[in-house]
């Protein structure tokens, strides 16, 4: 009886995960957000806020899926296609970014010159902004000027002292954003924006990555 009372409650918190995800969607979708992967297929996600591979070191999102405002995201699909004619693909570390998640990212490190103050929100919180690098055709790694997340002069898009080849892959990168309407961030190469409209989207809740 105690196994079957265990896979019940089991099932029931699975169930009960799902229809809170599903609810979450509903949400992000009704704030004009789209999923990355179903407007930008041939881009490889690789969200680190969903590993612990990012500065907190801790996995503060429950999925690796990545949502963006509609207009945004169909711009990055403009900019992945013109990628691809030079021989690249668009690498994703993070989207939408909840509101909660802002808050303790500040608690972490409250320096506006990295991380937004949550009192007044950021484009990652409307789904204006995204984190990305390029990868080849075929996914592999191609030299830029420093990892993800790194807090350091290295990762201004405007630092010289960098290898000849990782300045030409970032400076492709830049190019391909901006000619679709993307601005960049003064101190991450990696971190582009689109003008956004006012008001921060729902939050997390329950299960679902939102």
């Amino acid at each position: 009886m105690c196994r079957i009372a265990l896979a019940c409650a089991l099932l029931l918190s699975i169930a009960g995960c799902r229809t809170t995800d599903n609810h979450s969607e509903r949400q992000l979708r009704h704030a004009g957000l789209v999923e990355v992967a179903e407007v930008v297929p041939d881009a490889v996600l690789d969200i680190r806020y969903a590993t612990t591979d990012n500065f907190t070191g801790q996995a503060v999102y429950p999925s690796s899926r990545c949502f963006l405002n509609r207009d945004a995201a169909h711009a990055l699909a403009l900019v992945q296609k013109d990628l691809k004619s030079q021989g690249f693909r668009l690498k994703v570390f993070d989207g939408y970014r909840p509101l909660s998640v802002q808050r303790r990212f500040w608690a972490i490190l409250p320096n506006p010159d990295f991380v937004a103050d949550p009192a007044v929100g950021s484009r990652h919180n409307r789904g204006f902004a995204v984190d990305v690098s390029l990868v080849t055709l075929d996914g592999l790694e191609v030299p830029m000027p420093t990892a993800f997340d790194d807090f350091s002069e290295r990762a201004h898009p405007d630092y010289p002292d960098i290898p000849e080849e990782a300045a030409r892959n970032r400076a492709i990168l830049r190019r391909a954003m901006e000619r679709r309407g993307f601005t960049i961030f003064p101190t991450e190469w990696w971190h582009f924006g689109k003008r956004p409209v006012k008001g921060i989207f729902p939050n997390s809740v329950g299960c679902g990555r939102m």
